[in-house]
């Protein structure tokens, strides 16, 4: 889920920051509005990910999925509503003193970032043996920090030096993207489910441990589930070039035949 929101919020800021919508367009504050509420729900979606892994709810049941879920929805509608109302100057909201719009586009992202970069930190601590996720971590919040930086330090210098081709805002997408694929490659690391191969499948590979739930007979425990179809486990018998295996060649034949 955290990923297709990712995937719209860039899909809707190629609009708004190209300019294909206008700043003057009577539309641009509600899609201005529909992107800091997906800004906002993305955060709280990262946020709540980071406490799967503390099994306050199993990952993947109903419960922490539909927490996600309307969690996630709560953020949008409150944020959205936030942003509209502060565009539109109504219930109590002014553009001209954006506090809560600060609150929900500056500060909201900026602790979620820092509330799941420390859980996480702490979670490969206290249950990973391994310590490569902690690369992940670091390079992802590096990434992050100087998105931030070069955004709202920068901006200005970088669009001037290169007289007004790209701005700060190029660097800072750049890196988000690259903090996004951090944040990927963290979830691929700690977990033994392939992430490349089973994005959209609903399957999830299990490691079976007990061996009376492995594939196969009873007789054949030791073995995978192709092998219960060999010979040697009463299966169908081996063939060789021409349909007939060395069993059926050898009982076909009369004693004396084999050797003739």
């Amino acid at each position: 889920m955290f990923f297709y929101l990712y995937a719209i919020i860039e899909l809707l800021a190629i609009f708004l920051d190209s300019g294909i919508i206008p700043t003057a367009n009577v539309s641009y504050p509600w899609f201005a509005a529909v992107y800091t509420g997906l800004v906002a729900a993305t955060y709280a979606c990262l946020l709540i990910n980071g406490f799967v892994g503390f099994q306050f709810a199993e990952d993947g049941t109903p419960l922490s999925l539909w927490f996600l879920r309307i969690a996630s929805l709560v953020v949008f509608g409150v944020s959205f509503f936030v942003a509209i109302a502060t565009f539109k100057k109504i219930a109590g909201f002014d553009y001209a003193k954006p506090i809560g719009l600060w609150i929900i586009y500056i500060l909201w992202p900026l602790i979620c970032a820092v509330v799941y970069m420390i859980s996480q930190l702490i979670l490969v601590f206290r249950t990973l043996e391994d310590r490569w996720p902690i690369g992940d971590i670091i390079f992802g919040t590096a990434f992050f920090t100087i998105a931030q930086v070069i955004l709202f330090a920068f901006s200005v210098t970088i669009c001037d030096a290169i007289k007004h081709y790209i701005d700060g805002l190029f660097f800072f997408t750049l890196c988000m993207l690259l903090s996004v694929m951090m944040v990927y490659k963290y979830w691929d690391s700690i977990t033994k489910e392939d992430l490349e191969f089973s994005v959209g499948s609903k399957a999830t590979v299990w490691e079976v441990k007990d061996p009376l739930l492995a594939g196969g007979s009873s007789g054949a425990l030791d073995y995978s589930e192709e092998d219960t179809n060999s010979n040697y486990h009463g299966g169908a018998p081996g063939s060789l070039v021409g349909g007939v295996g060395g069993k059926q060649y050898y009982q076909s034949q009369a004693p004396g035949a084999r050797y003739a």
